[in-house]
């Protein structure tokens, strides 16, 4: 085993700035072509369906990547990690960037993808190595500042450079920002983390990449075909009898690529559930409140667009601030207010109708985000904190796991809920039939800001058995050590 390399104050605040970088323009690289999408649809003469995979894809083989960053941030000195998924990611971007056809830009989506999936875990893990506990609520607070700010100002930006240039242009900019992340880490990057002698259990990896690769693809289909569609309720069957299998097979093998006796923690069990939650709660609502101020309200892009960037910027910050609380308070004491008014913000969402005050959306849309940043960094922070250091590896790439399903999951059954509410909407005598399109919509978004609700109910309920202070946080000592 390589013991890990002390580092200054100076060399840890670099190495930080480096990975909240990376972190960025990976994030960043997720929203940046939904923008773009039509205009690479005229550029490279793709049907609809077809541009959407450029999306789809990158989700799927990211999600699939995450898993196994366990394994890599265990075997392979953290310097070389980042070399390798930074360079990764630079080699996709600048394809992508030159493609002349579909199929090399999806390729080159396919190797971002792969890098990315990389950087994310590897980001909260060097966090986590790098500070003390006393002080890891404010580095998540800036890595949740980056998490907040990344996919909000995607899509606007790419929509201006578009506009004014070409659909390569944002392309361009994530080139541009990954070389500076990959200079800068080649001569700044450090190895900080224990290597550990472990091996790769190959059947897991087949596990794993079809297990969560066939989830995340079932629920990127739901969205348009309805879970009730024979292929999505196939394919997520398939998926839920895979993910058993491999989760049957990391409990009982000594070199799990997820160490999941991470759940004997009841605070990481806890705030992992809750995060899920809460992320799902996020990320649904990103995409139905542009919808609903288009389609309901009947207004323009860039005002659907200004809908979400103040409660973005206010949650961006608030990320910081928060993580310093938490160094001071902990987690319970933020969590609980933080579901609370999510909650009734999230009822309060569930009111529009195809007249509601354009400036009402945006308010409580704003104060949803505000909760959100109560909510994120604490529940992830307390989890990896409640976990010994073995475990960080493994607590990092679990959670990223979550999130990812979640976020998917999320999106799908809001728009699935949403196209069931809209279509049992019986209009008034006498409504035109727009009004009544747009009554429709207004419906079926309430339909699924309840359901969401439900949810958001059940993360209350749990955060006032999150304790990560005194005797109760205590880190208990896991049977599993050694697997990790």
């Amino acid at each position: 085993m390589t013991s890990s390399v002390q580092v200054s104050r100076e060399q840890r605040n670099i190495i930080v700035a480096v990975m909240l970088i990376s972190a960025f323009i990976a994030i960043l690289n997720q929203t940046l072509l939904n923008t773009a999408l039509p205009v690479i649809m005229e550029g490279l003469n793709i049907d609809e369906s077809t541009s959407q995979w450029l999306v789809t894809g990158f989700m799927l083989v990211n999600g699939i990547m995450i898993p196994l960053t366990a394994y890599f941030m265990d075997r392979i000195p953290t310097r070389n990690l980042y070399l390798l998924a930074m360079g990764a990611f630079l080699i996709g971007s600048i394809t992508a960037a030159l493609a002349p056809s579909f199929s090399v830009l999806m390729i080159a989506r396919v190797i971002q993808a792969v890098g990315a999936g990389i950087i994310m875990p590897l980001s909260q893990f060097t966090m986590f190595s790098l500070f003390p506990k006393d002080r890891r609520g404010f580095a998540m607070g800036l890595s949740g500042l980056v998490i907040q700010f990344a996919p909000a100002i995607g899509p606007t930006l790419s929509g201006v450079l578009v506009d004014h240039f070409s659909w390569r242009a944002p392309l361009y900019v994530v080139v541009v920002v990954a070389i500076i992340g990959y200079i800068f880490g080649m001569v700044y990057m450090r190895n900080f983390s224990s290597i550990k002698e472990v091996t790769l259990d190959k059947f897991s990896v087949v596990l794993s990449t079809l297990g969560f690769g066939l989830m995340l693809y079932s629920f990127s289909i739901a969205g348009s075909q309805g879970f009730h569609h024979p292929i999505v309720f196939l394919t997520l069957i398939i998926s839920f009898v895979i993910i058993a299998i491999f989760i049957l097979r990391q409990l009982k093998i000594d070199n799990p690529i997820l160490n999941l006796y991470a759940f004997e923690t009841r605070t990481f069990t806890l705030t992992s559930i809750a995060s899920m939650i809460a992320f799902t709660s996020m990320v649904g609502p990103a995409l139905l409140i542009p919808l609903y101020v288009q389609s309901s309200l009947g207004l323009s892009a860039m005002l659907s667009g200004l809908v979400v960037l103040p409660g973005a910027v206010i949650n961006g910050i608030m990320s910081v601030v928060t993580g310093r609380l938490y160094d001071k308070v902990g987690a319970r004491v933020l969590v609980i207010p933080g579901f609370a008014i999510l909650l009734i913000s999230t009822v309060m969402m569930a009111q529009l109708t195809a007249n509601t005050a354009y400036w009402y959306v945006i308010t409580v849309y704003t104060v949803r985000l505000f909760s959100i940043s109560l909510l994120m960094m604490p529940l992830n922070t307390a989890g990896i904190n409640s976990l010994s250091n073995e475990m960080v590896s493994h607590g990092t790439a679990i959670m990223n796991t979550l999130r990812t399903i979640a976020g998917s999951m999320g999106t799908a059954l809001m728009v699935t809920l949403m196209s069931i509410g809209a279509s049992k909407y019986f209009a008034p005598t006498g409504m035109s039939s727009a009004l009544a399109q747009r009554e429709a919509m207004a419906s079926g978004i309430n339909l699924a800001f309840y359901v969401t609700s439900g949810f958001v109910l059940v993360g209350f309920i749990l955060s006032f058995f999150i304790y990560d202070r005194g005797k109760k946080g205590k880190i208990p000592k896991h049977k599993n050590v050694r697997r990790a």
